[in-house]
């Protein structure tokens, strides 16, 4: 995808000459549709109250100071004139990359600042991280400028939009844009992505999820390139000989007509983007309703999780026996949250997430209970909450 110029005769916000303020954004966890965005499939996430948060205020020279006591660590670096791309240093460069993102799109960003990034969102576990950060760093910018910004910028979806070119298109990820989405907007959200995207906040109030992290890295480039380059490679050979093959459409059972056509692993994750699909689809039939019915939930997320480990093999070990142990302890369902091959799973545990939260403790991993939470919020400054 193209990012689109967008013209610079728009309204404009009166919420500028911000000081000191904060930004805050949720993590998420993707509850139906795991490796589908990209494909252009219906996926449900739902915003989770473990946040990351950047607070600070604007300074006199034109540069960016970042403290990260998170991490231990601190960066600076100086802004360049308006025209002049800021150099990347470093792998998935997201704090320089969100401003040469917008400056493209005629966003003037030349006042300097100097904050704190902070949050208890896992890192590098499948739980948004670091779409929450672009989306925090994005909106953060924009409050902070001592020039007019288009009000059109201000809009959640557009703020999502930037978030996901600078860190998706800008580095060559195979990433899709569901976390930006999910975690701009808050809630529980169905997505469906085509030619435009489309969201639906769910009115479901489901209760409480335990997510577990399983201290595993996750090899996000590397599993999002084999599924994606898979289905897509699936489609591609499958087209040739059938034009009218539609992945939204077809049955999982007419799949073995095209065996012939396919290698068994593109088989398999074919199956499993097929599989997924209608999984989402009985999913967002429950939760369209205010009162869930957390039995089939549970089932649902079971069901998930085992095309997402037998089909497009993205669990691990230690994350199976993370699920086995919460739903030995009462939990009512769950599944591998995020790309994959590491990172973090989820339990659905309603009544006793308590727990669930300690036998997963018990198998390895690091437990966090979560609620659904909102989206993108200003904390601070004049036009704060």
């Amino acid at each position: 995808m193209k990012a689109r110029h967008v013209s610079k005769a728009q309204p404009i916000s009166k919420h500028w000459r911000k000081e000191e303020v904060s930004v805050s954004v949720p993590g998420r966890i993707c509850l139906f549709g795991e490796h589908q965005d990209y494909l252009k499939l219906p996926v449900i996430t739902a915003a989770i109250d473990l946040r990351v948060r950047i607070t600070g205020a604007p300074v006199s020279e034109p540069r960016v100071t970042l403290h990260l006591p998170d991490i231990g660590d601190q960066k600076s670096f100086a802004l360049p004139s308006q025209n002049t791309p800021i150099v990347y240093e470093e792998e998935r460069d997201y704090y320089r990359s969100v401003i040469n993102v917008l400056r493209r799109h005629d966003v003037q960003i030349d006042r300097g600042c100097e904050c704190t990034v902070e949050g208890n969102i896992p890192i590098n576990s499948g739980t948004s991280s670091s779409s929450a950060l672009t989306v925090a760093w994005c909106r953060f910018l924009l409050e902070i400028q001592d020039h007019p910004t288009p009000a059109n910028f201000l809009d959640p979806k557009v703020i999502a939009r930037l978030a996901y070119l600078a860190e998706v298109e800008e580095f060559g990820e195979p990433g899709g844009m569901m976390d930006h989405y999910a975690t701009v907007l808050g809630g529980i959200l169905y997505q469906q992505f085509g030619d435009q995207v489309v969201t639906d906040r769910l009115p479901a109030d489901p209760g409480s999820f335990v997510l577990g992290d399983s201290l595993e890295p996750k090899d996000t480039k590397g599993i999002l390139g084999r599924v994606k380059q898979g289905v897509l490679d699936a489609v591609s050979m499958i087209r040739e000989q059938d034009p009218e093959f539609d992945l939204g459409k077809v049955s999982a059972e007419s799949l073995d007509r095209y065996s012939a056509l396919l290698n068994q692993d593109q088989m398999d994750v074919l199956r499993g983007a097929v599989l997924n699909r209608n999984i989402t689809q009985e999913a967002l039939n429950l939760l369209r309703s205010a009162r869930v019915d957390r039995g089939k939930i549970g089932r649902l997320l079971n069901r998930h999780q085992d095309v997402l480990r037998d089909q497009l093999r993205i669990s691990t070990p230690k994350i199976d026996r993370m699920l086995n142990a919460a739903m030995d302890a009462g939990a009512s369902g769950g599944k591998i949250n995020g790309s994959g091959g590491g990172g973090c799973m989820f339990a659905y545990a309603p009544t006793d997430p308590e727990k669930a939260a300690g036998a997963i403790r018990k198998a390895g991993g690091r437990a966090y209970i979560v609620k659904i939470d909102e989206g993108l919020r200003i904390e601070g400054g004049p036009g704060g909450s």
